[in-house]
């Protein structure tokens, strides 16, 4: 009996011990994601960016919303699709905005809560889907633009064609 009892013991202790050491512990020498914001993007440009993902999307029979807000995060433009997602409109302002304001697309937070890290649901106003790109024009970020309506590789594609529409 005191051969299980150790045994166990042994085995629970092992499991405290740390055999990896944790990502969260790496120090990068330059800040991750440092992009300056720049000045807000125009409605025509912000117009542009809608109509090519719409375009994208209408080419492979997806209806989706589409969001394009400025740098720093409010609404510029938005199309709603016709028979698109009700509940997908805000979700593409969300993805927008968060793209934005963390100055990176949210399939980052989507890849952290498939890695597990769990720090990603403690920040406000993120959003763990695919689907929101900054606009980035001469190293600066001057918008986001934000997709909703498909699966979140479905509305990263559309949002991809917009981004294609502005920034050579």
């Amino acid at each position: 009996m005191s051969n299980e009892k150790t045994g166990s013991a042994a085995s629970a202790s092992r499991a405290l011990q740390p055999t990896e050491t944790n990502p969260l512990d790496f120090v990068p020498d330059k800040m991750p994601f440092d992009t300056p914001y720049g000045p807000p993007i125009s409605l025509d440009r912000a117009q542009a960016v809608i109509h090519a993902a719409v375009a994208e999307a209408k080419k492979r029979n997806w209806k989706m919303n589409v969001a394009v807000v400025d740098s720093g995060g409010n609404l510029v433009t938005f199309s709603r699709m016709d028979g698109a997602q009700l509940a997908s409109i805000s979700i593409a302002e969300h993805k927008a905005r968060a793209a934005a304001k963390f100055r990176r697309p949210t399939r980052i937070f989507e890849d952290a809560v498939q890695k597990g890290i769990a720090y990603i649901a403690t920040l406000d106003d993120i959003v763990a889907s695919r689907g929101g790109i900054p606009l980035i024009e001469d190293g600066k970020l001057i918008g986001a633009i934000g997709c909703s309506g498909g699966t979140g590789s479905q509305d990263e594609v559309a949002c991809k064609a917009g981004v294609a529409a502005i920034i050579k």
